[in-house]
Protein backbone atom coordinates (compact mmCIF):
# COMPACT_ATOMS: atom_id res chain seq x y z
CA UNK A 1 0.00 0.00 0.00
CA UNK A 2 1.06 3.83 -1.00
CA UNK A 3 0.09 7.36 0.16
CA UNK A 4 0.70 10.01 -2.59
CA UNK A 5 -0.74 13.35 -2.79
CA UNK A 6 -1.97 14.34 -6.18
CA UNK A 7 0.46 17.27 -7.03
CA UNK A 8 -1.75 18.47 -9.69
CA UNK A 9 -4.50 19.70 -7.30
CA UNK A 10 -2.68 22.16 -4.90
CA UNK A 11 -6.54 22.98 -3.66
CA UNK A 12 -8.19 20.04 -2.40
CA UNK A 13 -5.74 18.16 -0.94
CA UNK A 14 -5.97 14.77 -2.22
CA UNK A 15 -4.21 11.71 -0.48
CA UNK A 16 -4.52 8.06 -2.62
CA UNK A 17 -3.92 4.85 -0.75
CA UNK A 18 -3.84 2.58 -3.32
CA UNK A 19 -2.60 -1.26 -3.63
CA UNK A 20 0.00 -2.26 -5.66
CA UNK A 21 -0.34 -3.34 -9.51
CA UNK A 22 -3.59 -1.18 -9.51
CA UNK A 23 -3.77 1.79 -11.76
CA UNK A 24 -3.30 5.12 -9.48
CA UNK A 25 -6.08 7.01 -10.32
CA UNK A 26 -4.54 10.22 -10.66
CA UNK A 27 -6.05 11.03 -13.68
CA UNK A 28 -10.08 11.48 -12.88
CA UNK A 29 -11.04 14.62 -12.26
CA UNK A 30 -10.57 14.22 -8.42
CA UNK A 31 -11.10 18.24 -7.94
CA UNK A 32 -15.09 17.74 -9.21
CA UNK A 33 -17.86 15.93 -7.00
CA UNK A 34 -18.61 12.61 -8.20
CA UNK A 35 -22.00 13.52 -9.01
CA UNK A 36 -20.97 16.59 -11.74
CA UNK A 37 -18.26 13.71 -13.58
CA UNK A 38 -20.55 13.03 -16.24
CA UNK A 39 -19.35 14.87 -19.25
CA UNK A 40 -16.39 15.55 -18.29
CA UNK A 41 -14.44 11.79 -17.15
CA UNK A 42 -13.70 9.84 -20.27
CA UNK A 43 -13.49 6.63 -18.32
CA UNK A 44 -16.95 6.87 -17.11
CA UNK A 45 -19.48 3.58 -17.66
CA UNK A 46 -22.52 2.25 -17.03
CA UNK A 47 -23.11 -0.62 -14.45
CA UNK A 48 -25.87 -2.34 -12.75
CA UNK A 49 -26.03 -1.57 -9.36
CA UNK A 50 -29.00 -1.01 -6.85
CA UNK A 51 -30.27 2.01 -5.05
CA UNK A 52 -27.94 3.63 -2.38
CA UNK A 53 -27.59 7.02 -0.71
CA UNK A 54 -24.56 7.76 -1.66
CA UNK A 55 -22.83 8.44 -5.11
CA UNK A 56 -21.53 6.09 -7.20
CA UNK A 57 -19.56 5.38 -10.27
CA UNK A 58 -18.30 2.93 -12.17
CA UNK A 59 -14.81 3.63 -14.28
CA UNK A 60 -13.23 1.54 -17.34
CA UNK A 61 -8.94 1.18 -17.31
CA UNK A 62 -7.96 -1.28 -20.21
CA UNK A 63 -11.62 -3.21 -19.80
CA UNK A 64 -10.87 -3.29 -15.94
CA UNK A 65 -13.82 -1.50 -14.30
CA UNK A 66 -13.54 -0.22 -10.52
CA UNK A 67 -16.45 1.33 -8.49
CA UNK A 68 -16.14 4.52 -7.01
CA UNK A 69 -18.40 5.35 -3.54
CA UNK A 70 -18.39 9.07 -2.22
CA UNK A 71 -18.02 9.03 1.38
CA UNK A 72 -18.38 11.23 4.47
CA UNK A 73 -14.41 12.29 5.18
CA UNK A 74 -12.53 9.19 6.81
CA UNK A 75 -15.26 6.73 6.23
CA UNK A 76 -14.23 5.39 3.21
CA UNK A 77 -10.88 4.56 5.03
CA UNK A 78 -12.78 2.62 7.86
CA UNK A 79 -14.75 0.59 5.05
CA UNK A 80 -11.72 -0.42 3.45
CA UNK A 81 -10.11 -1.99 6.26
CA UNK A 82 -13.19 -3.80 6.90
CA UNK A 83 -13.64 -5.29 3.39
CA UNK A 84 -9.80 -6.15 3.57
CA UNK A 85 -10.90 -8.42 7.09
CA UNK A 86 -13.69 -9.88 5.27
CA UNK A 87 -11.64 -11.11 2.45
CA UNK A 88 -8.74 -12.28 4.48
CA UNK A 89 -11.91 -14.17 5.95
CA UNK A 90 -12.87 -15.82 2.20
CA UNK A 91 -16.40 -14.16 2.93
CA UNK A 92 -17.73 -13.48 -0.25
CA UNK A 93 -17.86 -9.37 -0.68
CA UNK A 94 -16.43 -6.94 -3.05
CA UNK A 95 -12.39 -6.67 -3.74
CA UNK A 96 -11.35 -3.52 -2.09
CA UNK A 97 -8.25 -1.95 -3.80
CA UNK A 98 -8.06 1.67 -2.58
CA UNK A 99 -9.40 4.73 -0.90
CA UNK A 100 -8.40 8.59 -0.83
CA UNK A 101 -9.28 11.52 0.60
CA UNK A 102 -10.17 14.57 -0.34
CA UNK A 103 -9.30 17.87 1.89
CA UNK A 104 -12.01 20.42 0.72
CA UNK A 105 -11.81 22.90 3.46
CA UNK A 106 -15.69 23.43 2.74
CA UNK A 107 -17.28 19.80 2.65
CA UNK A 108 -14.29 16.75 3.26
CA UNK A 109 -14.90 13.58 1.82
CA UNK A 110 -13.53 10.05 1.13
CA UNK A 111 -13.79 7.81 -1.78
CA UNK A 112 -13.97 4.18 -1.18
CA UNK A 113 -12.20 1.81 -5.05
CA UNK A 114 -13.47 -1.50 -5.14
CA UNK A 115 -12.84 -3.71 -7.91
CA UNK A 116 -16.52 -4.30 -10.02
CA UNK A 117 -18.04 -7.55 -9.48
CA UNK A 118 -18.21 -9.21 -12.82
CA UNK A 119 -21.19 -11.07 -13.81
CA UNK A 120 -22.95 -10.24 -10.59
CA UNK A 121 -26.89 -8.66 -10.53
CA UNK A 122 -28.51 -6.50 -8.38
CA UNK A 123 -31.22 -8.77 -6.96
CA UNK A 124 -34.17 -5.75 -6.97
CA UNK A 125 -33.21 -5.50 -10.64
CA UNK A 126 -33.76 -9.67 -11.31
CA UNK A 127 -37.43 -8.80 -9.35
CA UNK A 128 -38.00 -6.00 -11.32
CA UNK A 129 -37.59 -7.62 -14.62
CA UNK A 130 -39.50 -10.97 -13.50
CA UNK A 131 -36.23 -13.19 -14.67
CA UNK A 132 -35.56 -14.60 -11.18
CA UNK A 133 -38.10 -17.40 -11.58
CA UNK A 134 -37.12 -20.36 -9.96
CA UNK A 135 -34.19 -18.90 -8.33
CA UNK A 136 -35.37 -16.79 -6.19
CA UNK A 137 -35.48 -19.34 -2.99
CA UNK A 138 -32.09 -20.06 -4.16
CA UNK A 139 -30.67 -16.97 -3.76
CA UNK A 140 -32.67 -15.90 -0.44
CA UNK A 141 -30.72 -18.98 0.73
CA UNK A 142 -27.83 -17.66 -0.51
CA UNK A 143 -28.06 -14.29 1.09
CA UNK A 144 -28.68 -16.71 4.65
CA UNK A 145 -25.74 -18.10 4.37
CA UNK A 146 -23.77 -15.04 3.78
CA UNK A 147 -25.48 -13.57 7.41
CA UNK A 148 -24.52 -17.17 8.85
CA UNK A 149 -20.53 -16.81 7.50
CA UNK A 150 -20.23 -13.18 8.68
CA UNK A 151 -21.58 -14.09 12.21
CA UNK A 152 -19.44 -16.95 12.13
CA UNK A 153 -16.33 -14.79 11.65
CA UNK A 154 -17.44 -12.22 14.24
CA UNK A 155 -18.68 -9.70 11.24
CA UNK A 156 -21.85 -7.74 12.33
CA UNK A 157 -23.47 -6.08 9.01
CA UNK A 158 -25.67 -3.98 10.65
CA UNK A 159 -26.99 -2.92 7.05
CA UNK A 160 -28.12 -6.44 5.27
CA UNK A 161 -30.94 -5.34 2.42
CA UNK A 162 -31.18 -6.16 -0.91
CA UNK A 163 -29.77 -3.06 -2.11
CA UNK A 164 -26.59 -4.13 -0.16
CA UNK A 165 -25.94 -7.62 -1.77
CA UNK A 166 -25.14 -8.69 -5.14
CA UNK A 167 -25.77 -11.97 -6.33
CA UNK A 168 -24.02 -14.46 -9.02
CA UNK A 169 -23.36 -17.94 -10.22
CA UNK A 170 -19.62 -18.79 -9.76
CA UNK A 171 -18.70 -22.51 -11.21
CA UNK A 172 -22.32 -23.68 -10.45
CA UNK A 173 -22.64 -21.94 -6.95
CA UNK A 174 -24.95 -19.38 -6.42
CA UNK A 175 -23.40 -16.62 -3.98
CA UNK A 176 -24.85 -13.72 -2.31
CA UNK A 177 -21.99 -11.12 -1.78
CA UNK A 178 -21.90 -8.16 0.31
CA UNK A 179 -21.07 -4.90 -2.00
CA UNK A 180 -21.72 -2.64 1.31
CA UNK A 181 -19.89 -2.60 4.79
CA UNK A 182 -19.84 1.02 5.87
CA UNK A 183 -22.07 0.27 9.33
CA UNK A 184 -20.31 -3.40 9.31
CA UNK A 185 -18.31 -4.20 12.94
CA UNK A 186 -16.05 -6.69 13.39
CA UNK A 187 -15.51 -8.38 16.59
CA UNK A 188 -12.47 -10.62 17.92
CA UNK A 189 -15.04 -13.53 18.25
CA UNK A 190 -18.49 -14.77 17.18
CA UNK A 191 -20.86 -11.81 18.04
CA UNK A 192 -23.19 -11.91 20.62
CA UNK A 193 -26.50 -13.80 19.89
CA UNK A 194 -28.61 -10.05 20.80
CA UNK A 195 -26.99 -8.90 17.71
CA UNK A 196 -27.48 -11.35 15.72
CA UNK A 197 -31.04 -11.06 16.58
CA UNK A 198 -30.52 -7.33 15.37
CA UNK A 199 -29.50 -8.01 12.14
CA UNK A 200 -32.32 -10.14 11.46
CA UNK A 201 -35.04 -7.40 12.61
CA UNK A 202 -32.57 -4.93 10.25
CA UNK A 203 -32.30 -7.39 7.75
CA UNK A 204 -36.19 -7.77 7.65
CA UNK A 205 -37.29 -4.33 7.86
CA UNK A 206 -34.94 -3.15 4.84
CA UNK A 207 -36.27 -6.26 2.60
CA UNK A 208 -39.92 -5.70 3.20
CA UNK A 209 -39.62 -2.00 2.45
CA UNK A 210 -37.34 -2.52 -0.52
CA UNK A 211 -40.24 -5.05 -1.97
CA UNK A 212 -43.15 -2.92 -0.77
CA UNK A 213 -41.86 0.26 -2.59
CA UNK A 214 -40.95 -1.99 -5.41
CA UNK A 215 -44.63 -3.10 -5.39
CA UNK A 216 -46.42 0.36 -4.94
CA UNK A 217 -44.72 1.51 -8.14
CA UNK A 218 -46.30 -2.01 -9.85
CA UNK A 219 -42.54 -3.50 -10.60
CA UNK A 220 -42.68 -6.01 -8.82
CA UNK A 221 -43.72 -9.66 -10.17
CA UNK A 222 -47.17 -11.05 -8.48
CA UNK A 223 -45.41 -14.17 -7.55
CA UNK A 224 -43.29 -12.81 -5.42
CA UNK A 225 -44.68 -11.65 -1.91
CA UNK A 226 -43.66 -8.21 -0.72
CA UNK A 227 -43.99 -9.47 3.27
CA UNK A 228 -42.68 -12.11 4.00
CA UNK A 229 -39.36 -12.21 1.92
CA UNK A 230 -37.37 -11.24 5.02
CA UNK A 231 -39.13 -13.78 7.05
CA UNK A 232 -38.35 -16.85 4.76
CA UNK A 233 -34.52 -15.72 5.09
CA UNK A 234 -34.44 -15.41 8.69
CA UNK A 235 -35.95 -18.56 9.37
CA UNK A 236 -33.35 -19.97 7.19
CA UNK A 237 -30.67 -18.29 8.29
CA UNK A 238 -31.78 -19.91 12.13
CA UNK A 239 -32.16 -23.30 10.68
CA UNK A 240 -28.85 -22.95 8.87
CA UNK A 241 -27.22 -21.71 11.86
CA UNK A 242 -28.44 -24.13 14.17
CA UNK A 243 -26.95 -26.93 12.22
CA UNK A 244 -23.36 -25.63 11.36
CA UNK A 245 -22.64 -24.18 15.06
CA UNK A 246 -24.04 -27.33 16.24
CA UNK A 247 -20.40 -28.92 17.67
CA UNK A 248 -19.47 -32.24 16.77
CA UNK A 249 -16.70 -33.74 18.34
CA UNK A 250 -13.94 -35.49 16.48
CA UNK A 251 -13.95 -39.66 17.61
CA UNK A 252 -12.71 -41.63 15.20
CA UNK A 253 -16.00 -42.03 14.43
CA UNK A 254 -17.39 -39.94 10.58
CA UNK A 255 -21.00 -41.45 10.97
CA UNK A 256 -22.17 -37.73 12.81
CA UNK A 257 -21.04 -36.12 10.33
CA UNK A 258 -22.33 -37.88 7.50
CA UNK A 259 -25.83 -37.08 9.52
CA UNK A 260 -25.04 -33.37 9.69
CA UNK A 261 -23.94 -33.05 5.95
CA UNK A 262 -27.38 -35.39 4.72
CA UNK A 263 -29.15 -32.77 6.77
CA UNK A 264 -27.51 -30.09 5.10
CA UNK A 265 -28.46 -31.86 1.96
CA UNK A 266 -32.51 -31.86 3.04
CA UNK A 267 -31.96 -28.19 3.16
CA UNK A 268 -30.73 -27.23 0.14
CA UNK A 269 -27.12 -26.45 1.28
CA UNK A 270 -24.07 -28.29 0.17
CA UNK A 271 -20.75 -28.73 1.79
CA UNK A 272 -18.07 -26.49 0.52
CA UNK A 273 -15.28 -26.97 2.78
CA UNK A 274 -13.84 -27.63 6.44
CA UNK A 275 -12.99 -25.74 9.59
CA UNK A 276 -10.98 -27.89 11.93
CA UNK A 277 -10.70 -26.60 15.48
CA UNK A 278 -9.58 -27.56 18.99
CA UNK A 279 -12.39 -26.90 21.39
CA UNK A 280 -12.09 -26.92 24.87
CA UNK A 281 -13.85 -30.77 24.71
CA UNK A 282 -11.93 -31.83 21.98
CA UNK A 283 -10.73 -31.70 17.91
CA UNK A 284 -13.84 -30.46 16.41
CA UNK A 285 -15.43 -29.56 12.96
CA UNK A 286 -17.46 -27.03 11.28
CA UNK A 287 -18.95 -27.20 7.80
CA UNK A 288 -18.91 -24.90 5.49
CA UNK A 289 -22.00 -24.56 2.91
CA UNK A 290 -22.62 -23.61 -0.59
CA UNK A 291 -25.62 -23.28 -2.32
CA UNK A 292 -25.15 -24.82 -5.50
CA UNK A 293 -26.83 -25.42 -8.84
CA UNK A 294 -27.14 -28.22 -11.11
CA UNK A 295 -24.06 -29.50 -11.85
CA UNK A 296 -21.75 -28.45 -9.84
CA UNK A 297 -21.01 -31.65 -8.25
CA UNK A 298 -20.69 -33.47 -11.14
CA UNK A 299 -18.04 -31.15 -12.85
CA UNK A 300 -16.20 -30.80 -9.05
CA UNK A 301 -16.08 -34.79 -8.88
CA UNK A 302 -14.87 -35.07 -12.71
CA UNK A 303 -12.35 -32.60 -12.52
CA UNK A 304 -10.72 -33.56 -9.25
CA UNK A 305 -11.56 -37.25 -10.08
CA UNK A 306 -11.85 -38.02 -13.75
CA UNK A 307 -15.30 -39.58 -12.82
CA UNK A 308 -18.04 -38.90 -14.68
CA UNK A 309 -21.51 -38.83 -13.09
CA UNK A 310 -24.58 -37.75 -12.80
CA UNK A 311 -25.62 -34.46 -10.28
CA UNK A 312 -26.99 -36.72 -7.67
CA UNK A 313 -24.43 -39.08 -7.65
CA UNK A 314 -21.88 -36.91 -7.73
CA UNK A 315 -23.20 -35.35 -4.85
CA UNK A 316 -22.88 -37.91 -2.45
CA UNK A 317 -19.28 -38.48 -3.67
CA UNK A 318 -18.12 -35.70 -2.98
CA UNK A 319 -19.60 -35.26 0.30
CA UNK A 320 -17.63 -38.00 1.13
CA UNK A 321 -14.36 -36.58 0.10
CA UNK A 322 -15.27 -33.66 2.18
CA UNK A 323 -15.69 -35.95 5.16
CA UNK A 324 -12.86 -37.51 4.37
CA UNK A 325 -10.46 -34.20 4.28
CA UNK A 326 -12.62 -33.75 7.44
CA UNK A 327 -10.18 -36.52 9.05
CA UNK A 328 -7.30 -35.40 7.35
CA UNK A 329 -7.23 -32.14 7.86
CA UNK A 330 -4.39 -31.15 10.77
CA UNK A 331 -2.35 -31.09 8.24
CA UNK A 332 -4.90 -28.90 5.95
CA UNK A 333 -4.85 -31.41 3.32
CA UNK A 334 -6.22 -29.57 -0.03
CA UNK A 335 -9.43 -31.24 -1.31
CA UNK A 336 -7.59 -32.55 -4.43
CA UNK A 337 -5.18 -34.85 -1.97
CA UNK A 338 -8.64 -35.77 0.05
CA UNK A 339 -10.07 -36.77 -3.45
CA UNK A 340 -7.30 -38.99 -4.57
CA UNK A 341 -7.46 -40.86 -1.14
CA UNK A 342 -10.84 -41.44 -1.94
CA UNK A 343 -10.87 -42.59 -5.38
CA UNK A 344 -7.71 -44.76 -4.44
CA UNK A 345 -8.82 -46.09 -1.23
CA UNK A 346 -12.88 -46.13 -0.93
CA UNK A 347 -14.22 -45.95 -4.57
CA UNK A 348 -12.00 -48.01 -6.58
CA UNK A 349 -11.71 -51.19 -3.77
CA UNK A 350 -15.73 -51.08 -3.89
CA UNK A 351 -16.28 -50.78 -8.06
CA UNK A 352 -13.74 -54.03 -8.22
CA UNK A 353 -15.87 -55.73 -5.33
CA UNK A 354 -18.82 -54.93 -7.65
CA UNK A 355 -17.68 -55.84 -11.20
CA UNK A 356 -19.87 -58.77 -11.62
CA UNK A 357 -22.89 -56.26 -11.13
CA UNK A 358 -21.48 -53.75 -13.56
CA UNK A 359 -23.03 -54.50 -16.77
CA UNK A 360 -26.16 -52.95 -19.49
CA UNK A 361 -27.17 -49.83 -18.21
CA UNK A 362 -25.54 -50.24 -14.37
CA UNK A 363 -23.12 -47.99 -14.29
CA UNK A 364 -19.99 -48.47 -12.08
CA UNK A 365 -20.58 -45.14 -10.60
CA UNK A 366 -24.52 -45.76 -9.88
CA UNK A 367 -23.86 -49.23 -8.54
CA UNK A 368 -21.50 -47.34 -6.10
CA UNK A 369 -23.54 -44.68 -5.06
CA UNK A 370 -26.41 -47.62 -3.75
CA UNK A 371 -23.18 -49.50 -1.96
CA UNK A 372 -23.73 -45.80 -0.31
CA UNK A 373 -27.16 -45.59 0.49
CA UNK A 374 -26.82 -48.75 1.45
CA UNK A 375 -24.14 -48.24 4.19
CA UNK A 376 -25.96 -45.30 5.57
CA UNK A 377 -29.13 -47.68 6.38
CA UNK A 378 -26.67 -49.96 8.03
CA UNK A 379 -24.34 -47.47 9.95
CA UNK A 380 -28.10 -45.88 10.74
CA UNK A 381 -29.18 -48.83 12.37
CA UNK A 382 -25.94 -49.37 14.18
CA UNK A 383 -25.29 -45.60 15.20
CA UNK A 384 -22.21 -45.70 13.86
CA UNK A 385 -20.03 -45.60 10.72
CA UNK A 386 -20.01 -49.68 9.52
CA UNK A 387 -17.60 -48.72 6.24
CA UNK A 388 -17.25 -49.86 2.89
CA UNK A 389 -16.53 -53.49 2.97
CA UNK A 390 -19.04 -54.29 5.72
CA UNK A 391 -21.51 -52.55 3.40
CA UNK A 392 -20.39 -53.75 0.11
CA UNK A 393 -20.44 -57.63 1.37
CA UNK A 394 -23.64 -57.26 2.89
CA UNK A 395 -25.07 -54.94 -0.24
CA UNK A 396 -23.83 -58.18 -2.75
CA UNK A 397 -25.23 -60.86 -0.22
CA UNK A 398 -28.44 -59.34 -0.19
CA UNK A 399 -28.99 -57.67 -3.59
CA UNK A 400 -26.12 -59.78 -5.90
CA UNK A 401 -28.04 -62.12 -8.69
CA UNK A 402 -27.03 -65.26 -9.42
Amino acid sequence: MTTITNPRQPAPEIAFSILPGYPDFGDLPWDTPLENWEGICTRLVEAPRGPGRHTVLFVNYDGVLFSLKELPAGVAQREYKLLTQIEAMRIPAVMPVGHLSIANPTDPTSVLITRYLEYAIPYRTLMMTGSLGDYRKHLLDAMAGLLVQLHLRGVYWGDCSLSNTLFRRDAGALKAYLVDAETAIAHPEHIPAILRHQEMDIMEENIDQELAELALSHQLPQEIPANDTGAYIRVRYQRLWEEITREEILTGDSFHIQERIRALNAMGYSVGGVDFYHSEHGEAVHLRVVVTDRNFHRDQLLNLTGLSAEEKQARLMMNEIHELQTWLSISKTPLSVAAYHWLVNSYQPVVERLQPLIKGDMSAEELYCQVLEHKWYLSERARRDVGHVAAVEDYLKKFAQD
